[in-house]
């Protein structure tokens, strides 16, 4: 049987659960990260970050954020989306996804995009299960530079 849980918006006290739940997507952040990135994260209008809420634990999170793209104009992206592996396939995931939806449209944005890990086979079925639809396919290119 699945938990019952509230989707809600992130708070700061979140951050232990939030850097749990994060290892499941493979980035091992400190609370004391998470919490410091939730500080910057909260008060800009352009960033939505929501947590499914069970009884006693998180079971998932979402971020997303309001981008204005020079070539295509506004539009929301999904950067994060975590379900805690026990409670996949439990509808927690389309929750949140439709939580980060609702706040595209409360922003009279009407797109919502999100990149997935090419070697995330699961995360792609469930997209396309609940409508969206691949457009194309991209390499990532990251280069360290002094900070």
């Amino acid at each position: 049987m699945t938990e019952s849980y509230q989707v809600r918006r992130a708070a700061t006290a979140d951050a232990a659960e939030i850097a749990r739940l994060s290892v499941e997507l493979g980035y091992a952040a400190s609370t004391g990260e998470i919490a410091a990135r939730l500080v910057a994260l909260l008060p800009e209008r352009r960033q939505y970050v929501a947590v499914a809420a069970g009884h006693d634990a998180l079971l998932g999170w979402v971020a997303a954020e309001r981008r204005l793209l020079l070539e295509s104009g506004e539009t929301v992206e999904i950067v994060g989306l975590v379900v805690c592996s026990s409670t996949r396939r439990s509808g927690v995931g389309r929750a949140l996804v439709a939580s980060a939806e609702h706040w595209a449209s409360s922003q009279g944005i009407g797109t919502v995009t999100v990149r997935s890990n090419a070697a995330r086979g699961e995360s792609h079925a469930f997209y396309e299960s609940i409508g969206y639809a691949r457009q194309k396919t991209q390499h990532v290119y990251v280069k360290s530079v002094r900070a």
